[in-house]
């Protein structure tokens, strides 16, 4: 089964873009369980964070209770890690760095992300960083 860490910027397009791809990606997980998620409670702090931002709030209509409700449930459908190990990858964005620490502690094979810090690195020990569009392609060529 594939495994795969989601970045907040995927959770965070799903919601305001649903017929997307990080759309579309959710459906899998959610409809079809088509691969298996991995998070930590950092990432699903951000995803939280992102969806209350101003910016982005006048792009959906969610109250505080729904998201903290949407993220509760996608925290309880991933696989938790612990956020323990300790890495300095992402030079610009330290704070990327939470991403790959759940990939490596939740032995999952891909971080699916839209930030070019992270898509820079192509992969790391094994964990290959992709866009939403080919991840979508590598869950339905595994469903084939």
């Amino acid at each position: 089964m594939i495994r795969a860490v989601l970045d907040a910027n995927i959770y965070i397009s799903a919601c305001l873009r649903p017929q997307g791809p990080p759309g579309r990606i959710l459906r899998l997980l959610l409809e079809d369980q088509a691969f298996d998620l991995v998070g930590s409670a950092a990432i699903f702090d951000e995803v939280r964070r992102g969806l209350n931002y101003p910016r982005v709030r006048r792009y959906h209509s969610l109250s505080t209770e729904e998201i903290d409700r949407w993220v509760i449930a996608l925290a309880l459908i991933a696989e938790p890690t612990e956020g323990s190990l300790k890495l300095r990858v992402v030079e610009r964005d330290p704070d990327d760095d939470k991403y790959l620490v759940a990939a490596l502690e939740g032995h999952a094979g891909y971080l699916v992300s839209g930030d070019a810090d992270l898509l820079e690195l192509h992969e790391y020990k094994g964990v290959r960083i992709v866009t939403a569009v080919e991840f979508l392609r590598i869950v339905e060529k595994a469903r084939t």
